[in-house]
């Protein structure tokens, strides 16, 4: 048995239970009916957390999103798209990052880092970007959400892997050149953009699948922490000082605000600053292996990592099955998220962990 079927099935299970959950309650009074459920994504609340009466009630909204646990209009079943952001400082600041449900931060060659922006619940026409060119470990992790990869060019090694392979893939300069675009107000090549009906445009017409199985996440809105230390302020280095990333808890939203070397990392749509609700910073294996400082990154061995939510750091390890994501574990058991956005940054483990992230 695959691992997709075995998500899939994990899926229809979690909507039966979700149904059940949101049906039971109807049929001990009047007769109105139960809205439509899909899964709730809720996970089973932790001991601490399920005192209070609001962590054991089921979610009352008709559809959630499957990547953020989010309220969503209707049902969430669009296939991702997975982009690869320049976040080279003169790319700054980015186009869409708000819309994404989750990103990851990697590092690239020469210390610099790249994102790569998961999109699916949100529907906008404003530019997506700018979009750079991929390697082989970012096609494991937009692949690893069911994603279409959308891209500037590649290296080598992730252009073998992307040619004559089936994968659903939008690449600028090798088969996908008229879904993209240059904006003449900034210098190439930090300049290349789409927006979601061009890359669904194209996606269409290359005759990739519509819908694609996302992996099945657990959510969870008074998560326990009492055994977690309160963390506020973090701060993230990858390899450059020039690439130093700072979050700062607020209490009023529940989220976590991004700035980058002492600047709030904003959205060159709207102004407003890129926000999430859980931080991930797991470490793991890198190695240069050319002159240029391209390199190979470990997503399978598993490692040391930490989950930032509600103000509070919470330690534990990142594992990884063949077919699945990355999750998060402690005491043999799943973490949950809280609803909403998840950035992803991935340090090497050449260094302490301690070098890497520091809060209080």
């Amino acid at each position: 048995m695959t691992a997709t079927t075995n998500r899939t099935k994990r899926y229809s299970v979690l909507l039966a239970l979700t149904a059940c959950l949101l049906v039971l309650p109807a049929c001990g009074g009047g007769g109105d009916k139960p809205a439509e459920a899909t899964p709730s994504l809720e996970s089973a609340p932790s001991e601490s957390a399920s005192s209070s009466p609001e962590a054991s009630e089921a979610p009352t909204a008709a559809f959630l999103a499957p990547l953020t646990g989010l309220p969503a209009e209707a049902s969430v079943t669009k296939r991702p798209l997975s982009i690869m952001i320049n976040n080279y400082a003169a790319a700054r600041p980015q186009s869409g990052l708000t819309q994404a449900d989750t990103v990851w931060e990697v590092l690239a060659e020469g210390g610099i880092t790249r994102l790569v922006g998961i999109f699916q619940s949100k529907e906008f026409t404003d530019p997506i970007g700018p979009i750079r060119s991929i390697r082989p470990y970012l096609i494991d992790i937009g692949e690893s959400y069911g994603g279409v990869l959308v891209h500037a060019g590649a290296s080598n090694d992730a252009l073998a892997l992307l040619q004559h392979s089936g994968k659903a893939d939008l690449d600028e300069i090798n088969n996908a050149g008229a879904y993209f675009y240059r904006d003449n107000s900034r210098k190439a090549p930090h300049n290349l953009y789409s927006t979601l009906e061009k890359l669904r445009e194209g996606a269409a017409k290359h005759k990739y699948d519509e819908t694609a199985d996302v992996p099945l996440l657990t959510f969870n809105d008074q998560p326990d922490v009492s055994t977690a230390a309160p963390a506020s302020q973090i701060n993230i280095k990858f390899q450059l000082s020039s690439y130093e990333v700072e979050y700062a808890f607020d209490a009023s939203t529940g989220l976590y605000d991004r700035s980058i070397n002492n600047e709030p990392h904003i959205d060159l749509n709207n102004g407003q600053q890129l926000t999430a609700a859980n931080l991930v910073v797991l470490s793991t294996k890198h190695r240069a292996y050319d002159d240029v400082g391209r390199l190979e990154i470990d997503l399978n061995s598993g490692g040391k990592a930490v989950l930032f939510q509600k103000g509070y750091v919470i330690e534990c390890e990142w594992q990884r099955t063949k077919g699945d994501i990355i999750r998060l574990v402690k005491d043999g058991k799943e973490l949950s998220f809280v609803p909403g956005v998840t950035y992803y940054h991935i340090v090497p483990n050449s260094d302490a962990f301690e070098k890497h992230v520091t809060y209080q």
